[in-house]
């Protein structure tokens, strides 16, 4: 009997002590093979404790495998797909950073997840979608620097009423500015009884057609708990098979059908397949940058959940 792809990864799993961690955006049969699915923040705490793992292949995208390795530092960490690359993150420059630090000299700069390591660096804190508002809360200042995600930036400065600044000043996901509120507005039309849940991610005209906005994970907790059968939905159609097998009874309806971060997808099975067998990519971070950006992630992980 031919041996499946799937069971070959089970068994090369189990001889490397090696986890699989796939984020909520990745394509099912990756989902269904991983040990934890999840948003970055989860998969971070899943990633540590695992005390027996000595391999990390994460499918997902590369800063969410350098946010592993900086907090794993005695683990291998690997990314099945190099050009698995967040275009947010790339926008976020050391340089910007150290010009905005400049204009606001003693201001708290907070950096999203979705940042490079070397940016993470220059951070006095890091947040998620899941936890941004509680992190700026926690923070005895009136005004922050936020980077990279604009709308993310807005999002928080609406929910704490502190001023939140941009860096870049416009600063966003590719796939959650895809969604539009038209979309919204035509699919309510087929669908009145439907409740609308979109991410922080999407522009602020889209979050005002939401019935609920939140993370991965909130969006996940929300659709179990709300007796709601049907959902329009406004993130990456990766979150779908998750919400599906969890909630077979509802119906989730992507708000705009083109809306696949492309970069996501680039993590195969049998990508991931070559990574666990050839143990690559390692993912690895200089010490001093790490030190430095591991210290913003402790204190988000801190923050009470």
């Amino acid at each position: 009997m031919q041996v499946t792809l799937a069971e070959k990864i089970y068994k090369l799993k189990k001889e490397k002590k090696a986890i699989i961690l796939a984020h909520n955006y990745q394509r099912p049969e990756i989902q269904d093979i991983a040990d934890y699915v999840g948003d970055s923040i989860e998969l971070s705490r899943k990633a540590m404790e695992e005390k027996e793992a000595k391999i990390i292949v994460f499918a997902a995208v590369d800063f969410m495998a350098e946010s592993a390795a900086i907090l794993n530092p005695k683990k291998k960490v690997l990314l099945p797909s190099l050009g698995a690359r967040c275009p947010m993150a790339q926008m976020l420059t050391v340089d910007e950073i150290k010009r905005m630090k400049a204009l606001y000299p003693g201001v708290p700069l907070v950096l999203y997840v979705n940042t490079l390591a070397s940016a993470k660096a220059q951070c006095d804190i890091c947040c998620t979608s899941a936890n941004a508002v509680r992190v700026i809360q926690s923070l005895n200042a009136d005004t922050v620097l936020f980077g990279p995600d604009r709308n993310l930036a807005e999002y928080v400065q609406r929910k704490t009423g502190k001023t939140v600044i941009p860096i870049p000043e416009w600063g966003f996901c590719p796939t959650h500015l895809l969604f539009q509120p038209e979309d919204v507005r035509i699919l309510k039309m087929e669908h009145p009884e439907a409740t609308v849940m979109v991410h922080p991610e999407c522009t602020s005209e889209m979050q005002k057609t939401a019935d609920f906005v939140g993370s991965t994970s909130q969006m996940c907790k929300f659709a179990k708990e709300c007796k709601a059968k049907t959902f329009i939905v406004g993130t990456e159609e990766g979150i779908l098979h998750r919400l599906r097998k969890d909630n077979p009874e509802k119906q989730f309806i992507l708000a705009y059908e083109g809306a696949i971060c492309p970069n996501m997808k680039l993590n195969t099975l049998d990508r991931l397949y070559v990574s666990l067998r050839e143990e690559k990519y390692v993912i690895t971070v200089p010490e001093p940058v790490a030190r430095q950006a591991r210290k913003a992630l402790e204190r988000m992980l801190d923050i009470p959940r």
